[in-house]
């Protein structure tokens, strides 16, 4: 485990959900810092996220898997836990009020975004996506060790901000009265039906009136892309930013990624559909727009 530094996380970042690579290395150990490993890979992928982390991870960082911290009744993938749940989960793995939160990937930026707006609806107040991910930190020489971490338990107060949740019924409203503006972040290809879905039984397509920006486009080495690229991205989609949007994705993973680009531009999104297209696409009294 890496000796604490003289520099505490009193010293938080100075704005913004990102921190550099520098900023934690100086930290690491620092009894109010924990550091949390939320890689996740598509079903598709044929890898292990665990697995990956037991074999190297940052130092001092606890597994935060969003398939096992989950509502797993619901029968969608990773859906968001009760308060009680997320409360025991995460004070389980160590993470307690007042910690400073660094999370991370193993693809840069991906996941980890799932994992702070996690953090961030149930009530985290310091909570980070670490910049350029694990692969920025390898490719830096940082350290890395292997096996699980097991941090002293503490207790998580989880008060979840409904309100920057959207259910079925807000997004079916949305679509059919345009009370806010569908923002989609799967693959083009995905969006407008050309391509399968990679969950069984979920049809291909996407919700009507619903816009798309792959959430690669807003996204270059492990970082969001500069303003002014961000917000070309999104007027190109078609988004009023003046105007409410809730973000979608295949799962409600990629939807936080777009959550981050809009809110680093100072227009956070209303709510991020957590059912997502698994729930949209698997339900056939559900109207989706596929192919011409």
């Amino acid at each position: 485990m890496t000796t604490p530094s003289v520099t505490t996380a009193s010293a938080l970042p100075p704005d913004g959900r990102f921190v550099t690579t520098q900023w934690l290395a100086e930290r690491l150990g620092a009894p109010d810092v924990v550091v949390v490993d939320a890689s996740w890979h598509l079903p598709t992928a044929g890898r292990s996220a665990r697995a990956e982390y037991v074999d190297a991870h940052i130092p001092g960082a606890v597994f935060f898997d969003i398939d096992a911290v989950a509502d797993r009744s619901s029968g969608l993938p990773h859906m968001l836990p009760s308060e009680e749940a997320f409360s025991e989960a995460v004070g389980t793995l160590g993470i307690g009020d007042g910690m400073t939160i660094v999370v991370y990937d193993s693809l840069g930026l991906f996941s980890a975004a799932r994992g702070w707006w996690t953090f961030f609806v149930f009530g985290a107040a310091n909570v980070f996506v670490l910049e350029g991910g694990l692969p920025q930190w390898r490719d830096e020489g940082r350290p890395l060790e292997a096996g699980e971490v097991m941090l002293p338990p503490a207790h998580f107060t989880a008060r979840l901000d409904r309100s920057r949740v959207a259910g079925v019924e807000d997004v079916a409203q949305a679509s059919a009265a345009g009370s806010a503006q569908l923002l989609d972040a799967r693959p083009g290809e995905r969006f407008r039906g050309d391509a399968p879905d990679p969950r069984a039984g979920v049809r291909a397509g996407h919700i009507p009136g619903a816009r798309n920006l792959p959430s690669s486009d807003v996204v270059a080495n492990g970082r969001l892309r500069d303003p002014d690229q961000l917000r070309a991205a999104v007027a190109a989609a078609g988004i009023d930013t003046a105007q409410p949007v809730i973000t979608s994705c295949g799962s409600g993973v990629t939807a936080a990624i777009l959550w981050m680009a809009l809110d680093s531009l100072g227009t956070p999104p209303a709510a991020l559909y957590d059912g997502s297209w698994a729930e949209w696409g698997s339900s056939d009294r559900l109207i989706a727009i596929g192919p011409a």
